[in-house]
């Protein structure tokens, strides 16, 4: 595949650590015995979509907000389905943010702000401050981060399944479109995330909702109208939506990706185009790395092997 010049890529790098970590496929331990399947798979990860997709500007979004993100102070319940990192995990996570940088690649990460809020501001900012008109790529397979398509040559790629969902496809599977998503899950609910949303609504009334009121607030501003839908169940899913007004509200606003980030401290929120550049693979640093986190003499040299692709 040949240098992507017109798009701009941004890695939901959570989802990539986690299934390394997860994977039955990937295994890989230090000279000591201990565990370094995901900073590994994370790792080959990265330099297979450098080598596969050649990109002049990337990022890496990563999750340090659990349970400190502000989403916590909305909804002490949000996502408290989660557990924190042990001792090994920890360390392998630091060891994930290291090796974006010594492979050229700029990566973010807040305990305020999640991944997709990362991505969610710097998706706008690259809209705003790269020439021309840009194609954004969201390396992911989270359905939350299809809000963030605004244009069709926009698309959010599965990269292990090798998925590609664009606009419409977002359309055609949940009968909203991206613009419209966070109402969608304000009102279904996301399970995954422990977001309540209104009980009784799934997907089939909520897109019929979406589809004839536009928005939640279009919703609540023609509650009469609702039970007039040919829906089954439309009179008593008006009254499910009044009495569920400030879940489905909250859920809405759990669900929505910031976009907007200022803050003076976090570096994405103030990120131009020249930080996303790719730069060139730092061996020095990423051989101390290897042995700073004790691979194994065999995993040190095929990693190295595969990066020194690169400079041939």
């Amino acid at each position: 595949m040949t240098a992507q010049n017109g798009t701009y890529y941004l890695i939901d790098g959570s989802i990539y650590i986690f299934q390394s970590h997860f994977s039955p496929h990937v295994e890989c331990f230090d000279v000591d015995g201990s565990d370094l399947s995901a900073v590994y798979g994370f790792t080959q990860f990265l330099l297979q979509f450098l080598r596969r997709v050649k990109p002049n500007r990337i990022a890496v979004a990563l999750d340090e907000s659990l349970f400190s993100g502000f989403r916590h102070g909305l909804c002490p319940n949000y996502k408290s389905n989660r557990e924190l990192p042990d001792e090994n995990l920890a360390m392998q996570l630091k060891g994930c943010r290291e090796i974006c940088s010594i492979l050229g690649m700029a990566s973010y990460a807040s305990k305020k702000y999640e991944a997709d809020d990362i991505i969610g501001t710097l998706s706008v900012r690259m809209s705003d401050l790269l020439p021309g008109d840009p194609a954004l790529c969201i390396v992911t397979r989270d359905k939350d981060l299809s809000q963030l398509l605004k244009t069709d040559k926009d698309y959010m790629w599965d990269y292990s399944g090798n998925r590609r969902r664009y606009r419409a496809d977002i359309k055609e599977e949940f009968g909203v479109n991206p613009e419209q998503f966070a109402d969608y899950l304000g009102l279904v609910g996301d399970a995954v995330d422990c977001i309540t949303g209104v009980p009784g609504v799934g997907p089939v009334k909520a897109k019929e909702l979406l589809q004839n009121f536009v928005s939640m607030d279009g919703i609540y501003e023609n509650l009469d109208a609702v039970a007039d839908l040919s829906l089954r169940g439309a009179a008593s899913l008006a009254l499910k939506l009044e009495a569920h007004q400030a879940e489905a509200r909250l859920s809405r606003e759990l669900a929505t990706i910031i976009c907007n980030a200022s803050d003076l401290h976090e570096g994405f929120a103030h990120a131009v185009p020249s930080s996303l550049e790719v730069a060139d693979i730092d061996f020095s640093s990423f051989d101390e790395f290897l042995s700073k986190y004790k691979f194994t003499k065999n995993d040190s040299a095929y990693l190295l092997s595969v990066a020194e692709q690169f400079s041939n």
